[in-house]
């Protein structure tokens, strides 16, 4: 047995300590110079998404690998230096780096009878028992489309690294995500316009909540309570620390809270509140330089930033072999495809609170199936368990690109660690 990982970001370091604590062979290849992936801010694939400035918004313990905590020393809430600085010394600690190839693309997988064949720019094509795709899904930019055409300069927060280039100008947000807050929030400080326009809105959860981080008061048994517990408790506990947004002059959704995934702030209710930020509905029609929005206003705008998401892409694969069309990759638990054996998939999820520990235990699972400790079901019920999957989610959320890989984050962990166990 003998496994490939494809990327050595948060999701594919997970994986190479798990199997090497396994004893099963593997090889990682990273695109990039160095281990980190998206938390690298200077990292050379060619695909990094964060900006100079960013901090994580989901707690160092939520974020953490679970023996591996994260520094005390750390804040609450770590520059991304830090959380690059925390994987690297995670290689290092566990001593797999010499598994990895850096600086190594992989540029083809075809799947022949029950193995993988693996090419890569560097080192030809090479033979393994498995594939664990560990890529990433926040680096393929994906843009909104309006009637008529903007003249201003448009990009994408995938761009967007630091405030040069914006002092003085008029810049319209294009969504009401985390990077489209934490951007328009800190452009306040050049810029002499920034709005945002959003479609249908979002709640707006500080990072702290009666003096913690927020994440800490959304544990169990909590996050194992009926949706309908868990929106009361998060609706009063926003009452109580900062009333209705709308007062601020952000619009509260018309859906009910937990419905979408959330954007976490602790600064926009107050910069809105100050008049530093505007809040528009969504555009109707681009005209020069000139925007037309929903509430028949109209403004001019010398930059427009999309902060509209990305597209899951896997280079590395054949369109007929698997193309993620809207988002949506038919997998079990969303690791494991159905209809291709030892084909797995690491971090494809979104949940409220951290990738890094779900992409832990999905990574235990996938060991275990390797190592014949733990067995799937059969074909046809895992396709049942992803229809029923995917009819839950079209139940809670909207039906979107944005939300195919949503996981509640206790409950996917219960989910997986449970699926080891069979």
């Amino acid at each position: 047995m003998k496994a490939c990982i494809i990327g050595a970001g948060a999701s594919g370091i997970a994986a190479c300590k798990t199997l090497k604590e396994n004893n099963l062979d593997f090889d990682c290849y990273e695109k990039g110079s160095d281990v980190g992936g998206l938390w690298w801010y200077n990292n050379d694939n060619g695909q990094n998404s964060i900006y100079k400035s960013l901090c994580i918004n989901t707690s160092k313990q939520m974020m953490s690998y679970s023996d591996y905590p994260m520094p005390d020393d750390f804040p609450d809430y770590p520059h991304h230096s830090l959380i690059h600085q925390y994987f690297s010394d995670y290689v290092t600690h566990f001593g797999f780096r010499d598994n990895i190839y850096f600086k190594t693309t992989v540029t083809h997988v075809e799947k022949k009878g029950d193995t993988y064949l693996v090419t890569t720019d560097k080192h030809g094509t090479k033979e393994y028992n498995a594939v664990l795709v560990c890529n990433g899904h926040h680096w393929n930019p994906r843009y909104a489309k309006f009637e008529g055409t903007f003249d201003g300069h448009a990009s994408h927060a995938h761009d967007y690294k630091t405030l040069d280039g914006f002092e003085d100008k008029e810049v319209l947000i294009v969504g009401i995500g985390n990077s489209a807050v934490d951007i328009a929030c800190e452009l306040t400080t050049v810029a002499k316009k920034v709005v945002i326009s959003t479609r249908s809105g979002a709640y707006i959860i500080p990072k702290y909540l009666f003096g913690i981080p927020t994440d800490h008061i959304s544990k169990p048994p909590l996050a194992y309570a009926p949706l309908a517990i868990q929106r009361m408790a998060l609706q009063t506990a926003l009452q109580i620390n900062v009333g209705k947004q709308e007062k601020y002059g952000v619009p509260t959704p018309k859906r009910p809270i937990l419905t979408e995934h959330p954007t976490i702030s602790q600064d926009l209710l107050n910069k809105v509140g100050h008049g530093k930020i505007s809040i528009k509905p969504n555009i109707v029609k681009l005209d020069g330089k000139t925007v037309l929005f929903e509430d028949g206003t109209s403004a001019t705008f010398d930059n427009m930033i999309h902060c509209t998401g990305y597209q899951m892409t896997f280079p590395f694969f054949d369109k007929d072999f698997l193309d993620p069309k809207d988002n949506d990759v038919q997998l079990y638990h969303k690791v494991i495809h159905p209809e291709y054996k030892n084909l797995f998939f690491l971090g494809l999820i979104q949940p409220l609170g951290a990738i890094m520990p779900l992409s832990e235990v999905q990574a235990k699972w996938v060991a275990a199936l390797l190592t014949g400790k733990s067995k799937l079901p059969e074909k046809s019920k895992m396709l049942r368990a992803i229809k029923q999957d995917r009819d839950e989610m079209r139940k809670r959320y909207n039906d979107s690109a944005r939300h195919t890989v949503q996981v509640d984050f206790y409950p996917y962990k219960r989910l997986i660690e449970q699926a080891m166990k069979d």
